[in-house]
């Protein structure tokens, strides 16, 4: 078998009393040519090219000792099966239908990780920009990034959105992004957000000297997505978020592809949980917000942190991490960044498992500040240096820094 001409899913089967061998060789054939005994001899020459191929097989019995309800205590089997290049075309969904889509169906099942055929993976340039790129825009390149979220939009007119941008802006962010619900709407149509975010933006480097990237969420119909995007290009958006899972990777690739689309790309991972959560179905994080995004051309994947309001099982997160920053051949690496309720005090956490290329993204954490947005942002950025120079926040929270020191006052510290 060639590799090359190959692309390889794992799955994790669970079954009480299945023959996992037997199994494997039927989902081989079965999505692909169908049948294969029943065929004459003279025909299987034809179809061999064809044919998926069994690659492993890890049959898993339940440990007595296990706790029950996890996936130890189950009689499971991981299973990979090589499916040929010639099968699907050069597109993420037609690779998805081919190795998960009526197999998703076919009881507890779960796509764990998917490997490339060089073949296939070279249709996809991935990130633009990737994680040199955005440093290089916004010349930070010796700690890891600040990103902001506008809380709330919906009912906000220009001026009020204008206002709570600079004051995110002066706080010394390196990103402001759009909420993933902010869509267009009279009161704040996209060209119009976008040249009074631009114009506050330049007001606060006159104060703080530093860049800052602000990606307004792309929004509406998928066939006119391109269109608004270069709309939002045009009135000077430097940066795009957008809700890859509800659109579809291959948007985001075409997207990421257009020569006209020049800006950094942030993928948010709206309807993600109704995909990763279940150890029985659904796909792998580390696939479905890693290895996948990258692939379309994500520049910047969010996604839960184990830590805040919203979590993911710390080693999936760290998998997604993994994914993003793989050194591949030919592919830029893409900014991961751990989100939702996160504060200064967690910044510790963030750097020691997610590193300094990574980008840390505060919404209550910056505008719930006791001293306001910009105070809030400013708490971020001297928790930064502090887990940087591996100093502990209390001790680095003085007088000098009265915005630190009021944030762990307010949400404490984990380290």
């Amino acid at each position: 078998m060639n590799n090359n001409k190959y692309c390889i899913a794992a799955y994790r089967c669970f079954d009480d009393k299945a023959d996992f061998h037997k199994k494997a060789a039927s989902i081989a054939v079965g999505l692909t040519v169908g049948s294969w005994t029943e065929l004459p001899e003279a025909k299987k020459q034809s179809m061999e090219k064809h044919l998926g191929k069994v690659v492993s097989i890890d049959v898993h019995e339940p440990d007595a000792q296990a706790q029950p309800g996890t996936p130890a205590a189950e009689r499971y089997a991981d299973i990979r099966i090589a499916y040929p290049d010639i099968n699907f075309s050069r597109d993420i969904p037609a690779l998805l239908v081919t190795i998960f889509g009526k197999l998703s169906m076919d009881g507890k099942i779960k796509l764990l990780d998917i490997e490339f055929s060089e073949d296939f993976a070279a249709s996809f340039p991935g990130p633009k920009f990737g994680v040199e790129g955005v440093r290089g825009l916004l010349n930070v390149h010796d700690r890891p990034l600040l990103m902001s979220i506008f809380k709330s939009v919906i009912g906000y007119d220009l001026p009020e959105l204008r206002e709570q941008f600079y004051q995110q802006a002066l706080g010394g962010v390196d990103l402001i992004k759009d909420d993933e619900i902010l869509f267009e709407n009279p009161l704040t149509p996209v060209e119009r957000r976008v040249e009074a975010c631009m114009a506050a933006a330049k007001d606060a480097e006159s104060q703080t000297g530093q860049k800052l990237l602000y990606a307004v969420n792309l929004t509406g119909p998928t066939f006119n997505l391109k269109a608004q995007a270069k709309k939002a290009i045009g009135a000077g958006a430097n940066a795009l978020l957008f809700n890859v899972l509800a659109y579809g990777y291959d948007t985001l690739s075409e997207l990421a592809a257009d020569p006209d689309v020049r800006v950094p790309i942030a993928a948010h991972p709206a309807v993600a949980g109704a995909i990763y959560p279940s150890p029985h179905y659904g796909i792998a994080a580390p696939l479905l917000l890693g290895k996948l995004m990258r692939l379309a051309g994500a520049d910047l994947v969010l996604f839960p942190s184990p830590y805040g309001s919203v979590t993911m099982p710390k080693e999936e997160t760290i998998g997604i991490k993994d994914a993003l920053l793989a050194a591949e051949p030919n592919r830029k690496k893409s900014f991961p960044v751990p989100s939702a309720g996160i504060h200064p005090g967690l910044v510790p956490l963030i750097l020691r498992d997610f590193g300094a290329e990574s980008v840390v993204n505060a919404g209550g954490g910056i505008h719930g500040h006791p001293m306001g947005t910009a105070a809030g942002g400013r708490a971020f950025r001297q928790a930064i240096e502090a887990a940087a120079a591996n100093t502990k926040l209390a001790d680095y929270a003085t007088s000098e820094r009265p915005e630190l020191k009021a944030a762990i006052e307010l949400w404490g510290v984990k380290e």
